[in-house]
């Protein structure tokens, strides 16, 4: 009698299970909706506070008598702009150009190739190396031209030599910009000699030249190739001939200005005005600065003044903190689930973690997420864990936010919820929490499948 209760019994839970109503979160699909819901409302808000931050910030004073028109210091780690005055705003880069033209042909030539120098070439203006056409240069020596003593001349070599003409080079640096974000950028010449064409005027801002600087000397394959170029303080050499000797000397006096000094490049024209992009590592902490319009003549100092200041601010407000947080996950509930063991009535929960953490946990490749973690945006999740450059009042909050139930069936790596970093108002980084295992439903099936099997145990036991 009792073997008959006990199928009976498995008989009436699976029919209640049935014909529950659902209290939970079912699937993918209904987190998906709140989530963006949520996550557009976040983004017009985000958006809506970016674009009047630099009005609302309150210039530090020691920033506040700066001569450029444009200004921005950036974390060369994260290339999170710190500082900006105008940074946005399109303009005329002269010589800062030739940090573009450098790094693409070390990228995309051959130290040892033979440069020969075309009549365009030689008929730059000053500043120059004096080239006549045909006078042929080994690529590595134009480079130290290019960024010891910014040799115009140099400068298309270089550009024929590598893109074919000065328009196809030009092509492959306003592609490398785009590669890199760099939006409000567009190059015309390879020296940056003032120019405009029927598609705009040779121009950058701020913010995009510091961000091709940060890539030419932390992120670029070649970028040590790029530092022992620019840290060079003379340099001689001879066209392939022999005939002639020419000897180039280093002019960012940046270098010997501050400890940690890296990098720079300075450039002057007529409309562009005096400008500088440099950087500097100290500590642990990478800042890059750049500075367009900074003075016109006799105010060629202005950018040292410029340039010192904001990297004293950079290293006096901001230093690395640890922000990474460890997130305990409990497991989620799941309703109409079927028990490991079977025996319907039971409540079945499910594990869930962050999505690069249940992969490793698999053991199972996972396609890199835009920024190198499975299911991220913002940050790299490696550059939190080590640490971010914040300033003596930043504070990053951390919220995770996962459904308090599922109803089956639950597939292995359904997202259930997000962790997310902010940097006041900014999300900065965000992962999305995911189940670990797959959950099936009850149907009737499975229930008639239940009885059938007791029945067929009791028959067995007699």
């Amino acid at each position: 009698m009792k073997k008959w209760k006990r199928a009976a019994a498995a008989a009436a839970a699976c029919m209640i299970l049935m014909t529950v109503p659902c209290r939970f979160v079912q699937g993918k699909a209904v987190w998906e909706e709140a989530k963006e819901g949520a996550g557009a409302g976040e983004a017009a808000g985000t958006e809506e506070a970016a674009g009047t931050a630099e009005n609302q910030a309150e210039v530090p004073q020691e920033l506040q008598s700066l001569y450029a028109q444009s200004a921005v210091l950036i974390d060369g780690d994260s290339g999170r702009v710190l500082f900006s005055k105008a940074g946005k705003e399109q303009k005329p880069m002269a010589s800062t150009t030739k940090i573009m033209t450098c790094i693409l042909a070390l990228e995309l030539g051959n130290m040892e190739d033979t440069a020969t120098a075309s009549s365009y070439a030689a008929s730059m203006p000053q500043v120059h190396l004096g080239v006549s056409s045909g006078e042929e240069f080994r690529l590595k020596d134009l480079l130290y031209s290019l960024m010891l003593e910014s040799h115009n001349d140099a400068a298309v070599v270089i550009a024929e030599h590598i893109g074919g003409s000065v328009e196809g080079f030009a092509a492959l640096m306003n592609e490398k910009a785009r590669e890199l974000g760099c939006k409000n950028t567009y190059f015309i010449t390879p020296n940056g000699l003032d120019a405009q064409d029927e598609t705009g005027e040779h121009s950058t801002t701020a913010e995009d030249l510091a961000h091709i600087m940060k890539y030419c000397i932390m992120d670029s394959p070649k970028k040590d190739e790029f530092l022992e170029i620019t840290q060079t303080v003379s340099y001689s050499f001879t066209d392939l001939a022999g005939s002639r000797s020419f000897s180039c000397n280093n002019h960012n006096a940046f270098l010997r200005m501050m400890d940690g000094a890296l990098s720079g490049k300075t450039g002057f024209t007529g409309k562009a005005g005096y400008c500088y992009v440099g950087a500097l590592n100290r500590d642990g902490r990478t800042f890059i600065v750049a500075l367009l319009a900074c003075g016109w003549p006799n105010n060629k100092t202005y950018k040292w003044s410029d340039t010192k200041k904001l990297m004293t601010y950079g290293l006096e407000n901001y230093e690395y903190r640890q922000v990474w947080e460890e997130q305990e996950i409990a497991d989620i509930p799941v309703e109409d689930g079927i028990t490991d063991d079977g025996w319907p009535g039971r409540q079945v929960f499910v594990k869930a973690g962050l999505k690069s953490e249940i992969a490793r946990e698999e053991k199972e490749g996972a396609d890199p997420g835009e920024n190198g973690q499975p299911g991220s945006v913002g940050g790299r999740r490696e550059e939190l864990e080590k640490g971010l450059l914040l300033g003596k009042n930043e504070q990053v909050r951390v919220e995770c936010d996962v459904c308090d139930g599922l109803k089956a069936p639950v597939e292995a790596q359904a997202e259930v919820g997000s962790v997310r970093y902010y940097l006041g108002d900014e999300l900065i980084y965000e992962e999305a929490v995911v189940t670990k295992d797959a959950v099936e439903k009850i149907d009737f099936m499975w229930c008639f499948e239940q009885i059938m099997k007791q029945y067929a145990l009791m028959k067995k036991t007699g």
